[in-house]
Parts: C-alpha cells; structure tokens; sequence
C-alpha cells in the first residue's frame, strides 16, 4: 500500500506549511532580503524536511513487527495529531517575534523545529509498507516543495507580512487529518480509493 502521487503532493504542502508560516515571518522582519538569503531559508527547511521523513521511516521499520497490527491506526493516529496540532497552533499561538537574522545555528532550530510532523510523517510512511525508492522520491518531493514554498514565504513576507502563514498552517493541518481519515477508511474497506 502506498500514495498517489496527488496524495504525496497533498501530503508535502501540508507538511511544509510550518516552514512557509516561519518564512513569512522571517521575510516580514528582514524587510527586503537579498536572493542569497531567500535560497537559505528555502535550503535549510527543505533540508530538514526531507531529512526528518526519512529518519521517522527508519524508525518506524525499526520497530514494524511491534506496531504491524495496529499500523493503519498509527498512520491515522500520527497524520490527526500533526493535523490538529498545525490547526491548533495557527488558531491560538501567540504571534512570535521574528528576528532578521539568518545565523546558521538559529535557522538550523528553526528548521528542525518546523519538520518534527515530518518525522511522525516518516513512522508513518513506514506503517504504509513503502519501497524503498517511493520513499527516496517521497523525501525528495516533500524537501522540494517545502524549498520553494519557503522561498515563497520569504518574499511574500518580505512584501504583504504574517497572515498568510497562519492560514497556509489551518490548510495544511486539515489536508493532513483528511489524508490520515482516508488511510484508515482504506484500510477498514470503507473506501477502496
């Protein structure tokens, strides 16, 4: 059992949209950033983002023979939480501060900081019986989107300021909750889609 392609696709904007809210944000203090500092952002949160997936993976196959029964429920489990929590945090998280400066060590927290779902996203991926290279390609397009959706959030930021990433966050929250119920009903022969 894996995803369609339309469902990685879902899947890798919903995981990105923590990194596209910081993006904005970061773009929104920095005035107008230079290119440079636009393709570090979008480096350094798609790096972790297709990084974190496929630790989470490793993790998951790890422990498979634990979790093989129940793995449609975990999926579902983990995909709802990630889902409801992005939903949470847009809708009552106080507005953060964002400081203009790129420093490695504080982009690198911020990057690890917006990928944590992806790794939940990565024991998931394991749950689902992935191949190893739909998995390469999985990383590799969630880390892509996530670069140019940072890119993104970093101009826009820069030009309109911080609204977009809190809706950016509720919409990705609920395509995550809405794959995750899809995943279960599949699996409960609800929906053979």
């Amino acid at each position: 059992m894996g995803l369609s392609i339309i469902e990685l696709l879902l899947i890798a904007i919903g995981l990105a949209a923590d990194a596209f809210a910081v993006s904005v944000c970061k773009g929104l203090a920095s005035g107008k950033p230079s290119k440079g500092l636009v393709f570090s952002a979008g480096g350094f949160f798609g790096f972790f983002q297709a990084l974190m997936p496929f630790i989470g993976y490793l993790l998951g196959k790890t422990f498979a023979g634990v979790i093989e029964a129940y793995d449609h429920w975990v999926a579902f489990a983990l995909l709802l939480l990630i889902g409801a929590n992005m939903i949470r945090e847009a809708l009552f998280k106080k507005e953060e501060k964002a400081t203009s400066t790129y420093r490695f060590g504080e982009m690198t927290v911020l990057a690890i900081a917006t990928s944590i779902d992806a790794l939940a996203a990565g024991v998931s991926f394991a749950c689902l019986e992935f191949e190893f290279i739909w998995l390469v390609v999985s990383v590799l397009v969630i880390g892509v989107i996530t670069f140019i959706l940072s890119c993104v959030g970093v101009a826009i930021g820069a030009t309109i300021g911080n609204k977009g990433g809190k809706v950016a966050s509720i919409i990705g929250g609920v395509i995550l909750i809405l794959i995750g119920v899809k995943i279960l009903l599949q699996h409960l022969g609800v929906i053979n889609f």
